[in-house]
């Protein structure tokens, strides 16, 4: 049986007896920080008392072989900032605090604060910076470091942990990021797959250390493999090279289907501005045909009306033909998602928001590092974009016994 503790208004009334302004709560030596190191401090003696098995002064500790020793000096960090504390002591030695442990400075919270402040993609120095001006508190870059640096062992649990056996869609692409090596700062690729299935979503990532393409390309369907991915019913990729090849010699049934809009994207790149309104209609045309078929007879059209002006276009389009086609074969509602890449490059945009700011990274942990908590942050405000019900019914008409059937 639990039972709530409830401040009556009578102590209330007494806490705020002399309370005039905002800083007498807030301030350096305000309520709030008094209350907080009297809580704490007397949740430590309330701790000794359970480990030495008597209140203080009772007749009951003398002879029993340990008892209090009176108290240490200790300064914490909280979230409100510094607070110094009385942590008492036992002479044999053998209290172990839980609420603030032995060589613990910082009060639960105050390394989530950190993290939060990281995953925004500000850098050590302005998080110090930052915590100074907000709560008066002084923290060494070192200290900021470590906090940060504890996230890589959570980073390596997370790109190792197990998938589903099979996923309906799983969107590829990639961001480039700038990273410090040896002595020159380079732009490395980190390959990105994003999947969503079973009301859930799952995002995995790579970092390019080798500066070769095919191998990090590869790598990362492998990985997919190993962690327990067996089936890829479709994959949606962004027209990187050796993307598509990569994927069918891990995944053999999986079709890949590239994306529509990056294409449409890579089409524009060729259209003067003038033209772009007029080009638009007979490009859309294209993919929005009933049928792989028709979808030629409009190309051949987009050809003859603008072949000469813009002959790259309709090389771009037929150089993609293969991996273009695919989606032809699907219902309306399955099209819709797997005509764009999207749904990862939204991930992407945010990611790219917070890394702008920040220059280069001076080696690859401190970018991975920022990478995986800037994904944290941004899985807490997804949304499921499409009706997931109706495309799960027609994955399972279109593939048969490789949808599993307990989807939802």
């Amino acid at each position: 049986m639990t039972t709530t503790s409830t401040i009556t208004p009578e102590l209330l009334d007494q806490l705020l007896a002399n309370y005039k302004k905002l800083e007498d709560l807030t301030g350096e030596d305000g309520l709030f920080k008094q209350l907080k190191k009297a809580l704490i401090e007397r949740a430590l003696g309330a701790e000794l008392t359970e480990h030495l098995g008597y209140e203080k002064g009772d007749p009951v500790g003398r002879g029993s072989g340990n008892s209090r020793n009176g108290s240490s000096s200790k300064t914490v960090l909280t979230e409100d900032g510094e607070v110094e504390i009385a942590v008492p002591r036992d002479r044999a030695g053998s209290f172990e605090p839980q609420l603030i442990g032995k060589g613990q400075t910082r009060f639960d919270g105050f390394d989530d604060k950190i993290l939060s402040l990281y995953a925004r993609g500000m850098t050590v120095r302005e998080i110090q910076g930052h915590l100074a001006e907000l709560y008066g508190t002084e923290v060494s870059p070192d200290l900021i470091s470590r906090v940060t640096d504890a996230v890589l062992e959570e980073v390596r649990e997370w790109q190792n942990r197990p998938l589903d056996r099979v996923y309906p869609v799983v969107f590829f692409d990639a961001l480039r990021v700038k990273i410090r090596d040896e002595g020159l700062v380079k732009n490395k690729a980190v390959y990105g797959a994003r999947a969503q299935f079973r009301r859930r979503e799952e995002r995995t990532w790579a970092l390019d250390r080798t500066s070769r393409r095919r191998q990090i390309l590869a790598q990362v369907v492998n990985e997919l493999k190993a962690r327990g991915v067996n089936d890829i019913l479709i994959a949606v990729v962004d027209g990187l090279k050796g993307f598509p090849e990569a994927i069918t010699s891990v995944f053999p049934q999986t079709t890949v289907q590239t994306c529509i809009v990056h294409l449409i994207r890579n089409s524009l790149a060729f259209v003067s501005w003038k033209d772009r309104k007029a080009i638009l209609p007979s490009i859309k045309a294209i993919y929005r045909a009933e049928n792989a078929d028709m979808a030629l007879v409009r190309l051949e059209e987009f050809e003859a009306e603008w072949g000469k002006r813009y002959p790259a276009i309709g090389q771009t389009w037929r150089r993609a033909w293969e991996h273009v086609v695919p989606f032809f074969a699907f219902a309306p509602g399955i099209r819709k998602m797997i005509y764009t890449t999207n749904a990862v490059e939204a991930l992407h945009r945010s990611l790219r928001k917070i890394i702008k700011t920040r220059g280069s990274f001076p080696n690859d942990d401190a970018a991975l590092k920022l990478l995986y908590l800037a994904i944290k942050n941004a899985g807490l405000r997804w949304r499921r974009g499409v009706e997931w019900t109706t495309a799960m019914g027609q994955f399972a008409i279109q593939f048969g016994e490789r949808f599993p059937g307990t989807a939802r």
